[in-house]
């Protein structure tokens, strides 16, 4: 996918192609093949921010490059750090937007969660990302440039990557699909979320990207989720499962099903009951997640007593499931919220 620059649209954002595009675009200036993969590797291997530094390209290349392309840049706005290592990451873009990643440490290495878009048009309700809507997509380059700030911020390395910021990354399909394509990260070291795009998850499985799909599932039954989740209105959870399903099959991956543990809302042994029996034999997994509380919604988190009892209910039914440790809580860790937070400040969304 060719996208533009963010703030100069008569050029191209160079860090957003692929290998091959880049390739044929530079033959179709007359340049020699091979020029693509010195570029490539500039780029996306030592991480070049300027034409000039490719010294091993004429200065007409050089210059004829800067002319018809760009490359991209985020820069650190906020910066909060945990009490448990994890650090929350504010990046403000060329055109003044404002998209959160988050950095936390595992055991098993260092996880990014990025942002694939600036805002979100999901509507959940017990969510900050989309509160204020969706201003824009995010490049494929921006998304790699959340990684590259990271590691150089904090220098660690990133070991894995989880699609779960701000954002629906199938909203953003082709530039997800680049993303997906361009990082170095290894694909069985990539997590992507949805709220549950149907038509997207289909055409997510002919890629056959060894990554986990996540899935936000939130409710068992099609009046819970509806009234969580917009999007159920138009793929309810029957359809949203059995697609689900075929993703597992056609791709040979298994799929986890995120499930936000709100007060009073989803989380009583009836609705436990539902979730046995919509899942079972699916072989998948369940993510209980404790709920981010923020100030605009209604929603409390369950308490730990119910927690408990709730998902060693799920697990005498036959369920796969564990319950999301949870980092950054003394740092607006949630997606959405440090964003939000900047924006009523009168920054730039």
């Amino acid at each position: 996918m060719i996208v533009s620059m963010p703030c100069d649209k008569s050029k191209t954002d160079i860090l957003s192609m692929t290998a091959d595009e880049l390739r044929e675009t530079l033959v179709a200036m007359g340049e020699k093949p091979f020029r693509a993969g010195q570029i490539f590797s500039r780029l996306h291997e030592k991480g070049a921010t300027s034409f000039e530094e490719m010294s091993e390209l004429s200065r007409e290349l050089r210059q004829k490059l800067s002319e018809s392309f760009g490359i991209p840049s985020l820069s650190i706005a906020t910066k909060q750090q945990s009490s448990d290592g994890t650090v929350k990451y504010l990046f403000a873009t060329e055109d003044g937007n404002m998209v959160e990643a988050v950095l936390m440490e595992y055991k098993h290495g260092n996880s990014l969660c990025i942002s694939t878009q600036a805002g979100c048009r999901m509507g959940c309700a017990f969510c900050a990302s989309g509160l204020n809507g969706l201003v824009r997509n995010l490049a494929p380059s921006e998304m790699l440039l959340e990684i590259a700030m990271a590691q150089k911020d904090s220098g660690k390395r990133v070991d894995s990557v989880v699609m779960m910021g701000t954002g629906e990354p199938l909203d953003n399909f082709e530039a997800s699909v680049d993303f997906i394509r361009l990082t170095d990260i290894g694909k069985r070291h990539i997590s992507l979320s949805t709220s549950g795009l149907c038509d997207r998850i289909e055409r997510l499985a002919e890629y056959g990207f060894e990554i986990t799909l996540s899935v936000s599932l939130h409710a068992p039954t099609d009046d819970i989720r509806s009234r969580l989740m917009p999007v159920n209105r138009k793929w309810k959870v029957e359809t949203l499962v059995k697609t689900v399903t075929e993703y597992q099959k056609k791709t040979g991956r298994r799929v986890s099903y995120e499930y936000a543990m709100i007060d009073g809302v989803n989380d009583s042994p009836a609705q436990a009951e539902a979730l046995i029996k919509l899942l079972s034999g699916r072989g998948a997994h369940l993510n209980l997640i404790r709920l981010n509380q923020i100030p605009e919604s209604p929603f409390r988190p369950t308490p730990e007593t119910r927690l408990d009892a709730f998902k060693k209910r799920l697990e005498v039914g036959g369920l796969n499931v564990t319950v999301r440790r949870r980092l950054g809580a003394d740092i607006d860790g949630a997606c959405g919220q440090l964003r939000r937070r900047s924006m009523q400040r009168g920054d730039r969304s």
